[in-house]
């Protein structure tokens, strides 16, 4: 049967043609082109593969699926056989299968089994525009292996939307084939929807108004049909009667909108299909068929490229989108919800017009159309980066930074996520990944979660360890704040949040009954946690690992692979029953979320890292002195930690506790003391006092005390030290030739580890030899100087000795009796003569009566006019006509 006709079919001969003279090739084409399924049989059919297989890269595992049927369908092959699938937890394919179509992750996985990929000849990353993490880790690492082990390696990636140019470059400057694709005209409405409605009901209100208005549509034209004997169908069928693609930010929204058009499907007979990820294939396989009733499709963002929509003439876009993006607040990547970019919005749109003319409604203004981001920001630049540099480690690389990325991560992500792999114990001090980080590389699992699952299995409580990693990693199945406390009292404590909502979830195994003491569950999303946790188990019991030994599970043994070394592991004594297992393993995961609470039965504490953190109402964890931090949320002094498990002192593994004397400086009484202290990273779990080292460390913490409080530290102007500190400033000022140092507060500040020896606290740096340790400073030149041209006193006629005052910036100041003065004719002069000192001429009870830098003007204008008046006031004291010629006087 003959395939239909699709615009990519008139570019694969180009495609196939650099292929065979090139490695690598980009294929650019529109959305319905026809590219995903078109291109592997292409590749197949004109030899290019040998006898090795094709591998195709989907983003999501909806896609994946869907492509692998569809190419099926088309070529008239058995899924599973020529063609196939792989995604996480379900395969579908044999040695036989030429096409397999994966996630990124899968062929990651593929990387580190066999890193030459011996066995494919060419890699297809299809939809590339997505940029998720794995997609760029997978396109360096097939990139890598192709430059070096395989040339003979095709590579070709495709898009829709991003520029080929920058992929073609990374490609060294390949070929780029682009295809016009068909895509039919979209009329673009736009409603935005009421704030204070909910996403559901507001779609819910958009369909049914749409599917009235349609109706009428249909019914004009039907008469006008008849008028002009039209036949309707071949007028105006689709854009009236066609599907309509409804595009949801996640599942909840879907099913509060599935419930509000009920009514309207019975009405008018209608089809509510959900399509998501978690669905069963049979389940989305229908939602992407054309069906023999119309057909409503509330759909998450899988629908929007890769796959098509059968049937689909109406898109109803809510315009927003869950990303992953990091969360500091539990250490793990979490969904965001967030504003979908304007390219992601085209690609929605372009749903409607793959197969007719059709619509799309956009649920927001066109105002908000131009305020939204381009591009949605690659996954590489905004979630952790743990799990990739893992697998490169795990993969041999040395360099995560110089390995080939298309877009290099940031280098402080790169850092964040290799200290935390070192946490884990994943990798060693030496940057080696160990026993342990191979398991974990080995697991679809953030690295967390993977020491999570392994620690728990060690400890014999792989079940429990394999619901809790489904629990962190899936959606919260938990609709709200606890309900009902019939169980457990309202009030009473508990061990662990974690442990609590892992019961009910056990509850609701048993009992399937949705109201449990830690909340009313979400039935859909909890059966997804249940499956998860067993697609764990199973994979984890498959794992091929020579350090495998049995583990005991209640009444059931499975074989799971443990490290033959405690790597990273508490040394805990518990009885086999004890739930506190699965708490230790929780600790194994969040090492780094360690706090200790600041007060017996108090809210708050602190937390590895400094951050403060205060437990929320609805933790029960009221009592443990120590807890993880699994769930915290806001910033700044103190947040607020939703979700907190217990850890138990016993628990903490001695090879990760450092005892240490710590100096610590008392800001009341500003003295340094010591303190012996076990810490926890940087969280201290003890502290006493203790006697101070007998070393230069204490010196070094005053002197570091000592510049935070430089004003009470450094001398005092009036002081011998600080006098002489400014003598050595003024001078240099003056005689620059000196090269003496300038002695500000940086000069001073480097001189404290010398001053600071011998003492212990603030006060006592009053004390300090400031004046000898600066000496040692100077060349004996430079102190030789500093006494001749800058002296501390002067000898004045009268052999009195006094005091120079030194200000910077300011002559020197000489405060000096006029009687002591007598028969001194020139003012005095310091600094090789450079410098005029400024005379303060006091009357006998010392108070100022001029102030001039030229006595001999003094002398001549200004003491005959004084003369007559101190003669008067002090008349015992000699007041001569020429002061030139007069006898100094001291007293």
């Amino acid at each position: 049967m003959p395939l239909e006709p699709l615009p990519i079919d008139e570019v694969l001969p180009q495609l196939v043609l650099a292929l065979r003279t090139t490695s690598s090739v980009v294929l650019r084409a529109p959305t319905g082109a026809g590219k995903t399924t078109r291109v592997p049989p292409a590749l197949l059919d004109a030899g290019l593969l040998g006898k090795r297989r094709v591998i195709v890269l989907e983003p999501r595992r909806v896609a994946a699926r869907a492509a692998a049927r569809r190419m099926a369908l088309e070529q008239g092959w058995r899924l599973g056989e020529e063609v196939g699938y792989q995604v996480r937890f379900d395969r579908k394919w044999s040695d036989r299968t030429r096409i397999v179509v994966v996630t990124e992750g899968t062929l990651v996985g593929m990387l580190q089994a066999d890193p030459f990929l011996d066995d494919v000849a060419a890699i297809v990353f299809d939809e590339f525009h997505e940029r998720t993490l794995d997609t760029d880790l997978a396109l360096g690492m097939v990139r890598r292996v192709q430059q070096t082990v395989r040339p003979d390696l095709k590579l070709i990636v495709m898009s829709a939307t991003i520029g080929v140019e920058a992929v073609s470059r990374y490609l060294g400057d390949c070929p780029i084939v682009e295809s016009e694709g068909r895509l039919y005209p979209v009329e673009i409405r736009y409603e935005p929807r009421g704030e204070t409605q909910s996403l559901g009901v507001a779609v819910a209100n958009v369909v049914r108004d749409y599917i009235i208005a349609s109706l009428r549509e249909t019914s004009r034209t039907a008469i006008d049909v008849k008028r002009d004997s039209v036949r309707h169908a071949e007028r105006d069928g689709y854009i009236t009667d066609g599907d309509i693609l409804v595009f949801f930010p996640g599942q909840r929204d879907i099913r509060e909108a599935a419930r509000e058009l009920e009514s309207t499907a019975r009405e008018h007979d209608l089809l509510i299909m959900p399509l998501f990820g978690e669905l069963s294939p049979e389940q989305q396989d229908a939602a992407l068929s054309k069906q023999a009733k119309r057909k409503i499709v509330l759909a998450t963002n899988v629908a929007e490229t890769s796959v098509t929509v059968d049937g689909v003439t109406t898109v109803i876009d809510t315009g927003l989108a869950r990303q992953l993006r990091f969360d500091s607040r539990v250490g793990l990547d979490r969904l965001e919800l967030l504003p979908i970019s304007r390219a992601s919005a085209d690609q929605r749109t372009g749903r409607a017009g793959r197969q007719s003319p059709g619509v799309c409604i956009r649920m927001w203004s066109e105002s908000a159309q131009r305020s939204r981001p381009e591009q949605t920001l690659p996954e590489i630049q905004r979630v952790d980066l743990a799990g990739a540099v893992l697998q490169l480690k795990a993969w041999g690389e040395t360099d995560v930074l110089a390995f080939p990325w298309f877009e290099p991560p940031r280098a402080d992500s790169v850092e964040q996520a290799t200290a935390l792999l070192q946490r884990l114990g994943a990798i060693d001090a030496a940057d080696d990944v160990t026993t342990l980080g191979q398991m974990l590389a080995k697991l679809p699992l953030h690295p967390r979660l993977g020491r999570l699952l392994i620690e728990g299995a060690r400890l014999g409580e792989a079940r429990r360890a394999a619901l809790t990693a489904a629990l962190l990693s899936d959606r919260d199945p938990f609709l709200n704040t606890p309900i009902s406390r019939s169980a457990k009292s309202n009030s009473a404590a508990s061990q662990s949040d974690v442990l609590d909502r892992i019961e009910a979830i056990e509850e609701f195994e048993q009992s399937r009954r949705t109201e449990t003491s830690a909340g009313r569950l979400d039935p859909t999303a909890v059966n997804f946690v249940l499956q998860t946790r067993d697609q764990l188990l199973r994979l984890f019991s498959m794992l091929e690992d020579p350090l495998t030994r049995n583990v005991s599970e209640g009444e059931r043994s499975i074989n799971l692979p443990i490290p033959s070394r405690r790597e990273h592991s508490p040394p805990p004594t518990l009885r086999v029953s004890d739930p506190e297992r699965l708490l230790i393993a929780l600790l194994a995961a969040f090492p780094d979320r360690l706090a200790k609470r600041r007060e017996s039965r108090r809210p708050q504490g602190r937390m590895v890292g400094g951050r403060g953190v205060k437990l929320g109402p609805q933790s029960r964890v009221t009592d443990a002195e120590y807890f993880l931090c699994l769930d915290v949320e806001g910033s700044g002094s103190e947040a607020f930690v939703r979700v907190a498990s217990a850890v138990e002192r016993s628990w903490l593994p001695n090879e990760m506790l450092t005892t240490s004397t710590d100096l610590v400086f008392d800001d009341s009484s500003l003295k340094v003391s010591a303190r012996r202290r076990v810490s926890w990273e940087d969280l201290i779990l003890e502290e006493t006092p203790t006697a101070l080292p007998d070393d230069d460390s204490v010196a070094k913490r005053l002197a570091s005390a000592a510049i935070v409080y430089w004003d009470r530290a450094r001398p005092k102007s009036d002081s011998e030290a600080g006098q002489f500190i400014t003598r050595v400033r003024c001078l240099g000022e003056w005689l620059p030739e000196l090269e003496l140092p300038p002695l500000d507060d940086d000069d001073l500040q480097r001189l404290l580890p010398t001053l600071c020896i011998g003492r212990r606290a603030m006060a006592e740096l009053e004390s300090a030899p400031w004046i000898d340790v600066i000496r040692a400073e100077l060349t004996s030149a430079q102190r030789y100087a500093i006494e001749c041209e800058a002296p501390e006193t002067i000898v004045v006629p009268s052999g009195s000795r006094i005091a120079l005052q030194y200000e910077f910036g300011r002559s020197p100041v000489l405060a000096v009796r006029i009687q002591e003065l007598f028969g001194l004719r020139a003012t005095p002069r310091i600094a090789r003569g450079r410098v005029s000192v400024l005379l303060h001429l006091l009357a006998p009870n010392y108070r100022p009566q001029q102030v001039t830098d030229d006595l001999p003007s003094f002398w001549v204008n200004a003491y005959p006019t004084i003369r007559g008046e101190l003669r008067r006031r002090y008349p015992r004291h000699p007041w001569p006509d020429d002061p030139l010629t007069a006898i100094a006087i001291r007293k």
